[in-house]
């Protein structure tokens, strides 16, 4: 049987809720033909990387997605590019608040998401859920753990596809800001996973922003 592995993060920065894994956590244990297997990864600096791989080396999946919180987006972003920088504006749960630190000392400066992001996205658009393709993983956990997937699939996992998406804030974290209920952010996830799944190629249209 074919397995994905679909990650998602504690909560961190005072929040009492992380929507990446409370939406990971509802995805159903079978999606078309592939057992997804769900894992909670911490909000920290290399310890979710550790976590990250000796899952992967459990289980051996044919695809690795992880899922992040990016409060103040409005939309799901299927992230096509992570860069080998860290600069944390604020500690990660262990404390630990890196500037101008580099991921990985023999890792290129920056890895692709070898996903169908462009599929993805518009299998999520195509369900009227809002959705983009975004260029910028941040400089924070959700980039480091997508550049360290990447690095692990370049150099260890070659036959592994894997990627990263960010979600809004859940209502019940923000009056202020965009936000989508658990459930919605669980259905694009659902859609992304079928469509990653489906598609070995990317589809192309397209895309891209001016600035």
């Amino acid at each position: 049987m074919r397995r994905v592995i679909v990650t998602g993060f504690d909560p961190f920065n005072n929040e009492t809720l992380n929507p990446s894994f409370e939406a990971v956590r509802q995805l159903p244990d079978t999606i078309l033909d592939a057992e997804i297997i769900k894992l909670e990864l911490p909000t920290a600096f290399e310890k979710g990387a550790a976590s990250l791989k000796e899952t992967i080396m459990q289980n051996f999946p044919e695809i690795v997605i992880c899922v992040g919180q990016a409060g103040g987006r409005d939309k799901i972003s299927v992230e096509q590019v992570a860069i080998n920088l860290i600069e944390a504006r604020i500690p990660d749960n262990g404390g630990v608040q890196p500037s101008s630190k580099t991921i990985q000392e023999d890792g290129e400066n920056a890895y692709f998401s070898n996903l169908p992001v462009k599929a993805m996205v518009k299998s999520i658009q195509d369900h009227e859920i809002p959705a983009e393709i975004s260029y910028s993983a941040g400089t924070f956990v959700c980039n480091e753990i997508m550049y360290q997937l990447l690095y692990m699939i370049q150099n260890e996992f070659p036959s592994i596809r894997g990627g990263f998406i960010h979600v809004p804030f859940a209502p019940e974290q923000t009056d202020t800001h965009p936000s989508l209920p658990i459930a919605t952010i669980t259905e694009a996830l659902h859609f992304a996973i079928e469509a990653a799944l489906t598609y070995q190629e990317d589809i192309k249209y397209t895309t891209g922003r001016i600035h």
